[in-house]
């Protein structure tokens, strides 16, 4: 979203020494240039239009300069163009989108899925069919406890950022009650039960809502019974920009704290009433002054717009393309180079456990929302 502030974090923009990514994503795009002729696919899955298309435009960011990248260094390589398909993030539209993906053979991995019900629904499919995944952002975590070997993501799961959500409020912001709620997604589900964990005594209340819920007055009135001096919403950005109006349209005065699927413009563009809430984000929200120079300089119709998540995106789409410019070149090799892939991204160090999750430190920080903008605050602990 355009000037979305992020944190100040620098960030080196280098890949890795085997590769850097390629030119023009969209399908049909140009790709490299060089004496190859061979053309292979990578592919997103998630949201591109619905209530969370938002963060469909982030994750093209990332990965149409991480295209760029690898034409760039690569101009011997294969052609790579990527197929962006939608599932608008939901997980009863996610296994058609997968299949579909299964059955283009010139399909070799896949950026994504976005989120942890899409993930869910799609894993065992892609599992089976040998077709490796590298996630951007879905979090839930119990996705790496499935035995999928096609299963990754460059993002800490929700077991990272509850706890480190939880020791922000109880910790840095000193609060001694505090309500949660979430909004029965495998996502919401996922980070808000590791927050009422991590909480214990401070924990004051709890209750669910609903994906698509529009009127919140029950659990409004919850949580202004309880006398919590604060509320942590787990959930997306539509619902959460709708349940805090409520809350203050209600009267309820505390302070109103979310997770990283309210770093949204649904959400922090939804009004002045937004202005105050926390969100938590377990990744790298600023990008560098060259990621943004490489992403101006593109000349895709539809680039994208650099926010949550959009480095992420780039790292993930990179795992594969690295793969790929090394001579990975079917599912199997490419599936066998990113279960074994140790390399620096541009968000963290990135190298795989068996189960898929990032094997190292992977931190969480806190953002205050201020006139549609996230302010960064610091890291939760």
């Amino acid at each position: 979203m355009k000037g979305f502030k992020k944190a100040t974090i620098a960030i080196a923009i280098g890949v890795s020494a085997a590769i850097a990514l390629a030119g023009c994503g969209t399908t049909g795009g140009t790709g490299g240039t060089g004496g190859s002729t061979e053309a292979y696919k990578i592919a997103y899955q998630g949201p591109l239009t619905g209530d969370n298309s938002a963060y469909g435009s982030y994750a093209k960011a990332g990965i149409e300069v991480a295209l760029a990248d690898y034409t760039a260094a690569n101009p011997n390589a294969p052609k790579v163009t990527v197929v962006y398909s939608d599932t608008q993030g939901d997980p009863a539209q996610a296994p058609a989108v997968a299949t579909d993906l299964i059955n283009d053979k010139a399909v070799l991995g896949v950026t994504g899925p976005a989120f942890s019900g899409e993930t869910k629904a799609t894993g065992p499919a892609y599992a089976e069919a040998g077709l490796v995944t590298v996630s951007m952002s879905a979090t839930n975590p119990d996705l790496s406890k499935n035995n999928w070997t096609t299963f990754h993501r460059v993002v800490a799961p929700d077991s990272a950022q509850g706890p480190a959500a939880a020791a922000l409020m109880v910790n840095t912001l000193k609060y001694k009650t505090v309500y949660v709620v979430d909004d029965s997604s495998d996502y919401g589900v996922g980070l808000g039960d590791e927050i009422r964990t991590a909480l214990g005594s401070v924990l004051i209340g709890s209750d669910k809502v609903q994906v698509k819920d529009t009127d919140f007055s029950a659990t409004v009135t919850k949580v202004k019974a309880s006398g919590a001096e604060a509320i942590y919403y787990a959930g997306y950005a539509p619902e959460a920009a709708l349940f805090m109006r409520q809350l203050r349209d209600g009267g309820y005065t505390g302070v109103f704290l979310s997770g990283d699927g309210t770093v949204d413009a649904a959400f922090l563009t939804a009004g002045d009433f937004t202005d105050g809430a926390i969100l938590t984000f377990p990744g790298i929200l600023d990008a560098s002054d060259a990621f943004k120079a490489k992403w101006s300089a593109l000349t895709v119709a539809d680039k994208g717009e650099i926010g949550a998540y959009t480095l992420e995106a780039y790292d993930a789409a990179t795992v594969l393309l690295n793969g790929i410019a090394a001579g990975n070149v079917t599912r199997a090799d490419l599936l066998k180079f990113v279960n074994a892939y140790d390399a620096d991204g541009i968000t963290k160090h990135i190298k795989f456990t068996p189960g898929g999750e990032i094997d190292g430190a992977s931190g969480v920080f806190y953002y205050t929302v201020k006139g549609g903008k996230t302010i960064y605050g610091g890291p939760a602990e």
